[in-house]
């Protein structure tokens, strides 16, 4: 695990204030132990294992993990996920840092894998976009890898993709794309085309790749007969997962998807702290 994921933990864990738990502190015996489940409430796919992983670590050494189940593995509805044991106060104090990180990030790979089973046999690949939360881009782009996508630009400096701000600038996508080429960097140059006639230009100029925006899938159809396979074809905005299956059959190589991460509903998992043997048979 790199130092960055430390320090987000252990920032996740200040904010908590989970070295205060004052409910549990108040409830539970300190020097108790007690083994606790996390289990799925509904169908998905895991991801943020690792970091769930670290949040328990962190907080508590002396507790012990047993994970049933990985990052991108289909989970089902009561499906246990992991085993617990430790301190009742430690394992209370980490849950909710825990779950957040995991419930998060399996959301997002549960909703990319839904894009992905939507155009499956099509040959087209389900994209991610920079439209993810700040300081979270590395493990939400990983949760997208999880859920069988593909990662687009992951920063400003992996690519070049010209937009229409860019284009004005030049004064032409023509002029855009020679610009980039231009520039000598060792990466991938995008054109955001809006217009058949946007693609033409761009086919002459040869871009690595060409981004088909706001275009319906008849439209994008006819883009694909236009854009030679030397250069990836890639559709977005508006996508969803009633239409992905249509632009897929157009030929597209693959659809960008922003809603997979900026919009993706967590997937619900929780924990529980099983009842002691003293417990159960009072």
């Amino acid at each position: 695990m790199d130092e960055w994921q430390h320090i987000l933990i252990r920032q996740a864990l200040l904010e908590d204030a989970a070295a205060h738990d004052l409910t549990a502190l108040a409830t539970m015996p300190t020097e108790s132990s007690a083994v606790a489940r996390i289990s799925a409430k509904a169908d998905g796919v895991l991801s943020g294992v690792e970091m769930a992983d670290a949040v328990f670590t962190a907080l508590d050494s002396t507790i012990e993990r047993k994970w049933l189940a990985h990052d991108g593995d289909r989970v089902h509805c009561g499906d246990i996920v992991c085993e617990l044991a430790g301190p009742v106060v430690s394992l209370l104090a980490a849950e909710r840092t825990a779950l957040n990180f995991l419930q998060h990030l399996s959301g997002i790979a549960t909703a990319t894998r839904a894009f992905v089973d939507a155009v499956e046999g099509t040959g087209c690949r389900v994209a991610d976009t920079r439209k993810t939360t700040p300081g979270f881009r590395l493990l939400e782009k990983q949760a997208v890898l999880h859920g069988g996508g593909v990662n687009h630009r992951m920063d400003l400096q992996s690519g070049m993709l010209i937009k229409e701000n860019h284009i004005e600038a030049c004064g032409s996508i023509s002029a855009a794309v020679q610009a980039c080429y231009r520039a000598g960097h060792a990466v991938w140059v995008e054109v955001e085309c809006e217009t058949l006639e946007e693609v033409r230009e761009a086919v002459d100029v040869c871009p690595d790749i060409i981004l088909l925006d706001n275009m319906d899938p008849a439209v994008v159809a006819q883009a694909r007969v236009m854009v030679p396979s030397s250069i990836l074809l890639e559709a977005s905005g508006n996508i969803t997962l009633l239409n992905a299956r249509d632009y897929a059959e157009t030929g597209v190589d693959r659809i960008a998807i922003g809603a997979i991460t900026h919009s993706a509903p967590v997937l619900d998992l929780s924990m529980r702290i099983l009842p002691s043997p003293a417990t159960a048979d009072a």
